[in-house]
């Protein structure tokens, strides 16, 4: 083997001498543990939402609502309906059967107005034998009284001879007994045909009821019964209802501790729920006379007044009673005011409110989180001056729109949420 070949294999050696440690293996060591931390890190982010999307956030509800330009006057407001003071059922006084019904859901009647007429064959076969039977006791009357005025002529003649002793006193005697008896005939006769008359007038007064009238003017408010239905005076559906819509006054039930504030011919504001943006001039016509004890609530009558705000469903109410479009058990809510209002307060818009913290922030802009099925949904809002604890919504969701109240950070839209303790 040469030397030069002898110095190579020589200097091929296997370095079993440790690795030295240099910069490269912290490089990587950091590499690894930035994206962990990253991965970390967005898994941190992004953990509320995924938890939202698969169990459903729990959030306060609120609700946009309106509020008027009087309300700086209401000391109380309280809820109740729209109740007519006069009404009335117009029945069957006897049992019979319906032949013709003259009026329908919403005609206005006068009092005397007829409204249902029943049969009135057999009514009118009864008055005729009771008209017989009067007659028959009449003709008993005339009888008697003939019979009568016959002894009367031979008792006068009688009696001369009798006082002269040409005739015996027993022949006297005995046509003056059979005198009185005949006078009491007579007047049984009489009483039977006072008996038979007054039968008669009662038969005549169940005939006319036959005919149905209304008692008072009045409006249709259900439908009538049906021709050829048979009514009877137990009956607990009435042939026709009525009610005097010129009655119809807003009764709202009073916590008993805000009574203090409510006077009789105070000014109030009422609002119907079916026209929620009409509100009408009223003032307080009466208080309960008993407190509800298991309420603890008193029901004030508030009746409408003639000089309501122009526009809206009518012209407010009249003299004659509340506007056009007011119908019995409309939902109402009264305003209690401390002072009157003028008629501009009242025609102007109603404004929508939302509690302040209702208002988010997102990407900028100004939203409201609209609840629709237990999900839900970013809504832009432009915002107006603040009101109390409520701000003004220029635009946005309508009124009783249900929207979430303190939305949280991670709220967004799409994502599934439920009303705190339910």
């Amino acid at each position: 083997m040469s030397d030069q070949l002898s110095s190579d294999l020589a200097s091929l050696r296997i370095d079993r001498a440790p690795p030295k440690r240099g910069g490269s293996a912290w490089r990587t060591w950091l590499v690894v543990l930035a994206i962990l931390g990253g991965i970390g890190a967005a898994g941190y982010a992004a953990y509320p939402r995924a938890r939202a999307e698969i169990f459903k956030t729990e959030v306060a509800f609120t609700e946009v609502t309106t509020i008027s330009p009087v309300e700086a006057q209401v000391q109380v407001t309280a809820t109740g309906y729209i109740v007519p003071q006069l009404v009335t059922k117009v029945g069957s006084h006897d049992i019979g059967r319906i032949q013709r019904v003259l009026v329908k859901e919403g005609d206005t009647v006068k009092a005397g107005q007829v409204l249902a007429i029943f049969d009135t064959i057999d009514q009118k076969s009864a008055v005729a034998a009771a008209s017989s039977r009067v007659a028959v006791a009449q003709a008993r009357v005339a009888t008697a009284q003939a019979n009568l005025a016959e002894i009367d002529q031979k008792v006068a003649r009688e009696k001369p001879l009798v006082e002269k002793g040409a005739e015996n006193r027993a022949v006297l005697d005995d046509l003056v007994a059979q005198q009185r008896s005949l006078a009491e005939q007579v007047k049984a006769a009489q009483a039977e045909v006072l008996a038979s008359q007054a039968e008669r007038s009662t038969l005549d007064v169940s005939l006319a009821e036959r005919t149905l009238v209304a008692p008072m003017d009045g409006t249709v408010v259900s439908k009538p019964r049906e021709p050829g239905e048979v009514a009877s005076p137990g009956d607990l559906t009435p042939i026709v209802e009525l009610v005097d819509f010129r009655s119809l006054l807003a009764e709202v039930d009073v916590p008993e501790n805000r009574l203090g504030a409510i006077k009789i011919g105070g000014p109030a504001e009422i609002t119907l729920d079916a026209y929620p943006d009409r509100p009408y001039r009223g003032r307080v016509a009466e208080l309960g006379k008993r407190v509800d004890r298991a309420k603890g609530t008193l029901v004030v009558k508030v009746k409408f007044e003639s000089t309501a705000a122009d526009g809206g469903v009518g012209d407010g109410g009249t003299d004659d009673g509340p506007p056009d479009g007011v119908v019995p058990e409309m939902s109402a809510r009264v305003s209690f005011l401390a002072a009157p209002v003028s008629d501009e307060a009242l025609r102007a818009i109603p404004k929508r409110v939302v509690t302040a913290d209702a208002i988010a922030d997102r990407a900028g802009k100004k939203v409201v989180f609209v609840v629709d099925n237990s999900e839900v949904r970013a809504v832009p809002v432009t915002v107006g001056p603040p009101n109390g604890s409520s701000v003004e919504l220029l635009d946005g969701p309508a009124a009783g729109t249900r929207v979430v109240s303190a939305p949280p950070p991670e709220l967004v839209t799409g994502m599934k949420v439920k009303e705190k303790g339910t």
